[in-house]
């Protein structure tokens, strides 16, 4: 691409969010550079579900063809490249990029996601996205009725219980450790006959990320289909900290109802500010994202 140095706004990623956005902006006629790095954080999921017309199709071809569509408008750029800095300046903002590339833009859009920070447990990561998920809603009916596992503690493993049974009543609790859950979370979740299994995790057994068994640090084994979890997350971009940005107590970008963050001129769209981690939700959150940002712009203008 001829990499222009001004724009009227900057997208930091590309996936579903950050695409949403730029056709929004693209097609009300804004200069508009979108910056990514390639590593979503759904990359290793082999199917996306629940975003209508498309449901069953792999990630990576929905994002492709959504950027095919958004580079059809001229005004949009995409630079692979990731973006390591950024700063004020009199007449907006100024980023600077891991290659050595520095570009400034009245506005900015941080569609960068969220980092999953892996339990220490071994098969974890190779399993996670594949039979190991976070959402019943994006994966719940592939495996319904299964055998099913939850891996959680305290009030996450009573809420995830509560949600899972809808798929599925062949449940298990795995706290790997000692219970936090109180004597009636306890007392709720057994009753539907949901063991809690409070034994360390020494490993997933699986087969190219397809989980067979949990292995305990006893060596007794459980089998299983699946594994609901949530792992803890921090920001993939460091950016809008950086520039002032503040977090909620979950450690989502703090946004209004518009997406508008607490810093002036800079929004948030997708898994960053919204526990709602779907691709649906994130196309959502960019579309509004891109309408908000040009509307602003045009009552600047005008």
């Amino acid at each position: 691409m001829n990499v222009n140095k001004n724009y009227d706004v900057i997208i930091i990623g590309g996936s579903y969010a950050g695409l949403s956005a730029a056709m929004a902006l693209g097609r009300a006629l804004r200069n508009v550079l979108i910056i990514d790095s390639g590593l979503p954080c759904n990359r290793q999921t082999p199917h996306s579900h629940n975003f209508i017309t498309q449901d069953g199709a792999k990630p990576s071809e929905i994002a492709a063809a959504a950027k095919a569509q958004v580079l059809k408008y001229k005004s949009v750029k995409f630079l692979s490249d990731f973006a390591v800095d950024g700063k004020k300046t009199e007449k907006g903002f100024e980023l600077t990029t891991q290659s050595g590339l520095a570009f400034t833009a009245k506005k900015l859009v941080f569609a960068t996601g969220v980092k999953d920070i892996m339990p220490d447990i071994k098969g974890f990561s190779d399993c996670w996205g594949v039979s190991v998920i976070h959402c019943p809603y994006c994966h719940g009916y592939e495996v319904k009725d299964e055998k099913t596992g939850i891996l959680a503690n305290g009030d996450f493993a009573l809420h995830y219980a509560q949600l899972i049974r809808n798929w599925t009543k062949d449940l298990a609790i795995f706290t790997n450790g000692t219970s936090t859950l109180t004597r009636e979370q306890t007392d709720k979740i057994t009753k539907h006959n949901i063991p809690i299994i409070e034994k360390e995790i020494a490993y997933l057994k699986h087969e190219n990320g397809h989980i067979q068994q949990i292995v305990f640090n006893d060596h007794s084994t459980f089998d299983l289909k699946a594994i609901y979890s949530r792992p803890d997350f921090e920001q993939h971009c460091k950016i809008p900290e950086m520039l002032g940005c503040e977090l909620t107590e979950q450690g989502l970008l703090k946004v209004d109802m518009f997406q508008r963050t607490t810093v002036t001129n800079v929004f948030a769209c997708g898994d960053n500010s919204s526990p709602m981690r779907s691709v649906a939700n994130a196309v959502s959150t960019g579309s509004l994202v891109g309408a908000m940002t040009n509307n602003i712009m045009t009552e600047e203008e005008f």
